[in-house]
């Protein structure tokens, strides 16, 4: 299901409550919102258990790294409560931890967002839904698809650069100067394909009647229907839900102000 939403809509729905969790400082919101998240994208995409968490699971460790570097260094007026220990000159309070905890936990959630969205989305259909939902000159969305297309084609080039080199006797520089040295034996050869490529495809599109105008047709149209609306509807409704339940609860907290 997920994978045929409107890349436009779906990209919204995942923006929105991503800039609203940056003012969350308590616990119990992201941590709700996390599981959330995670069930949705297990139950209506087809996205791989295994693929899933071996991207996720490298983020686990550099959140933990923000929140103990928060817990270390969190301002006066968010380090209140009981003091738990003493570690060198840092104190480490309640106040701290949660706020340690309360940041590891939204950067999960900006990361399980983010994944869900890059793994359910095709590009040239994100690109799509941008100029034709949003408006976007195509100029502007074809040049980023174009170069986005030529991501690989750089890498095997880059692979057969470094085999020719091997095989002409030219080892793996070491230090600066030649790592510097071996750069630039890289990056022009890149370049000057770079350009060549470039150059072609103009001359392709303009070959095609490509100008640029916003009033042209279309062979894929993408349209707003019925289940992207249920969609953003349903991520951006359970946010304000989960923050309705944690200011009830007495949990919400934003920028170090408790309600409920």
């Amino acid at each position: 299901m997920i994978s045929s939403v409107n890349p436009a809509i779906k990209m919204t729905a995942i923006l929105i409550p991503g800039v609203l969790l940056s003012f969350s400082f308590d616990i119990f919101t992201p941590l709700a919102y996390l599981l959330f998240i995670i069930t949705v994208t297990f139950l209506f995409s087809d996205i791989p258990l295994k693929k899933w968490l071996l991207v996720f699971s490298p983020f686990i460790f550099l959140a933990l790294g923000f929140a103990w570097m928060t817990v270390l260094y969190t301002s006066d007026g968010f380090s209140d409560g009981t003091l738990l220990f003493e570690f060198l000159w840092f104190e480490v309070t309640t106040g701290g931890v949660m706020v340690g905890v309360s940041l590891a936990l939204r950067s999960l959630c900006f990361v399980a967002l983010s994944l869900l969205f890059v793994l359910t989305t095709d590009s040239t259909a994100f690109m799509l839904s941008l100029m034709q939902q949003f408006k976007l000159p195509p100029k502007l969305t074809y040049g980023i698809l174009a170069g986005y297309r030529f991501l690989p084609t750089f890498k095997h080039e880059f692979e057969v650069l470094k085999q020719a080199h091997r095989i002409r006797g030219v080892g793996r520089a070491k230090g600066i100067k030649g790592r510097i040295n071996q750069f630039r034996r890289y990056a022009i050869p890149l370049m000057a394909n770079a350009i060549r490529k470039a150059e072609r495809v103009a001359i392709a599109m303009e070959s095609k009647g490509f100008t640029g105008s916003t009033d042209r047709t279309h062979y894929h149209y993408m349209t707003v229907g019925k289940k992207d609306w249920i969609f953003f509807g349903g991520i951006v409704g359970v946010f304000f839900l989960v923050i309705f339940v944690s200011y009830s609860l007495g949990y919400l907290n934003i920028f170090g102000h408790q309600f409920g």
